[in-house]
């Protein structure tokens, strides 16, 4: 199978629309094409093959440079970059046995940044190609719905019979924008997933997330049968705020816009945020432990 055809493979594989696929196939052509451009790949190529462990930021450089050179923009170079050496990194799951399903749900994650790009900025790509350093030096996976890896815990804490230091390992929890609902069966799954996966690295299993999610505000706005109150209610706040101004908005409403009066208001949530910012409300974000 040729790259080409591994990337066309990918992108279907994982439900891209036909002119998702139109448009990076043909950014993929315009760097394949030319050869100064197709260089600037194989040095990233050759980069992330010696080892997995290698500067991810110089990898998407080298891609960023071959993008640049035919007028394929930053975020559409990334993804592709990311996609190509999806192959590398498939390899080296099966050289550690680790089951195609993970490697599967992991790059699941590029529709859901392709997806997120798309809406917020308006391109085929993604704006976060730094994140994908924890997937490819092989350090974060996809378990189910939710994403995980092995961190510091960063903090001082006791109770529940746990005493944790900022040295103390613990199970860092992302949440990826799926489209799903962050349903309790499929978290618990999850948590159970990678309680087993990492149980050489952190046991008895500690999970800790840090997202906006758990803005404690959280259970003052949203009902009692909300999802993501629910998420939340079932970590221990160890640490919260606000940010300095709602530029996070994005994350929910797909949307660089800020103004109250712009943003869509197609759901119960965006609503209510809409509400909140109305009264002069800022979003904020929460730290939270959770044990198994």
């Amino acid at each position: 199978m040729t790259d080409r055809d591994y990337t066309e493979t990918f992108l279907r594989r994982y439900g891209c629309s036909e002119e998702e696929v139109s448009t990076l196939l043909g950014a993929y052509d315009r760097i394949a094409d030319s050869e100064t451009a197709a260089d600037c790949w194989i040095r990233a190529a050759d980069m992330y093959a010696a080892s997995e462990t290698c500067d991810w930021n110089e990898v998407l450089r080298c891609g960023r440079q071959a993008g640049e050179t035919v007028g394929v923009h930053p975020y559409t170079a990334d993804l592709l970059t990311v996609i190509r050496l999806s192959a590398w990194l498939k390899a080296r799951y099966a050289a550690r046995g680790i089951p195609e399903s993970i490697f599967h749900d992991s790059m699941a994650d590029v529709k859901y940044k392709l997806d997120e790009c798309r809406l917020v900025k308006g391109i085929c790509g993604t704006f976060v190609g730094s994140w994908y350093s924890g997937f490819f030096n092989l350090t974060r996976f996809a378990l189910g719905r939710l994403q995980f890896e092995v961190l510091p815990f960063g903090h001082e804490y006791t109770g529940r019979g746990r005493t944790l230091t900022p040295d103390s390992k613990a199970i860092n929890v992302h949440i990826p924008r799926t489209g799903t609902p962050l349903g309790k069966a499929d978290c618990d799954d999850a948590y159970a997933r990678a309680g087993e996966f990492f149980r050489d690295a952190v046991s008895p299993p500690v999970f800790m997330c840090h997202s906006w999610l758990l803005f404690p505000e959280h259970s003052r706005l949203l009902p009692p049968n909300s999802n993501i109150r629910r998420f939340m209610s079932e970590y221990e706040i160890v640490e919260s705020g606000m940010y300095a101004d709602n530029a996070q908005a994005w994350r929910l409403f797909d949307t660089e816009e800020t103004d109250p009066d712009k943003l869509p208001a197609d759901s119960s949530l965006r609503r209510t945020y809409i509400q909140y910012f109305k009264s002069g409300g800022v979003m904020g974000w929460g730290f939270g432990v959770r044990f198994q």
